[in-house]
């Protein structure tokens, strides 16, 4: 089934070059439509792949259509959209916005709402998945596959789940990046330079996540084998529990959950 972007974004272009990288689609099988000529130019030599600003000409032959534009954009792309549906599948990666209202602003209940997060852009994300209860076994399979693309995927029950997949995921490589600078700028305090600060650090967090991911073992007790009694690692996480490093990070992660359900509440309002 044909695929229309609605807009041509980092993410739009994260899984459009994931399907044409792993063979999923070729060129023609994928469209796109943008506000602007030279948007559509500079994907249309990026990719090979058709670009419009028109949308009724986007859509034609289409069967699947990705929702990849701001969410404070949804609900003027959804009034321009809805008149020309017809069967075709929605995909929605539009942060916040809840399926429930997609469906009212577009009439259709054919939806899959999506969070994936950044590192799609190198194929290495993960997405969670929402599908309305009237999604057919088989379009969940296809909206599988687009986002398998760029990542790993995670279906969900309940929609709701999707703050906390945004709070966790979606907001957690910011999270990781904020403590890559904390360490970056401690190696410099203790005498490196930039190049080997990074070194150091970028690549003991690609070890420890790797370890973490091929091991059987919980991450608790990974942690507990690299801390020997008395030594330096058990000095640094006594100091991280004495400032509640840990419950820090916790509480942070809620808060943007709590945000996520109230952009939903602020941009899918009747």
């Amino acid at each position: 089934m044909n695929i229309t972007f609605i807009g041509g974004g980092n993410m739009a272009t994260a899984l459009i070059g994931g399907l044409l990288k792993g063979g999923l689609y070729v060129p023609e099988e994928l469209c796109v439509v943008e506000v602007s000529d030279e948007a559509c130019a500079k994907l249309k030599r990026q990719f090979d792949i058709r670009a419009t600003t028109n949308l009724p000409h986007g859509l034609l032959g289409s069967g699947i259509i990705v929702l990849a534009i701001k969410p404070q954009q949804l609900r003027e792309a959804c009034a321009q959209l809805a008149p020309l549906l017809g069967t075709q599948l929605i995909v929605s990666i539009a942060a916040g916005i809840r399926a429930q209202d997609i469906a009212r602003w577009l009439a259709t209940q054919n939806i899959v709402r999506c969070m994936p997060n950044t590192p799609a852009l190198i194929q290495s994300g993960v997405t969670g998945l929402y599908a309305r209860p009237q999604v057919s076994v088989a379009h969940k399979e296809i909206a599988e596959k687009i986002l398998t693309a760029v990542g790993s995927t995670v279906w969900l029950q309940d929609e709701e789940m999707l703050d906390g997949v945004t709070a966790i995921s979606g907001s957690g490589p910011a999270y990781v990046f904020y403590f890559i600078e904390a360490m970056q700028q401690a190696a410099r305090e203790l005498g490196f330079n930039d190049a080997d600060a990074k070194r150091l650090v970028i690549d003991t967090f690609l070890g420890a996540a790797k370890l973490a991911d091929a091991s059987e073992d919980d991450v608790s007790v990974l942690r507990a084998r690299v801390t020997s009694k008395n030594g330096t690692t058990e000095r640094a996480l006594l100091s991280m529990e004495q400032n509640q490093v840990k419950q820090h990070i916790i509480t942070a992660a809620k808060a943007a959950a709590v945000r996520s359900k109230e952009m939903g509440d602020e941009l899918g309002g009747a």
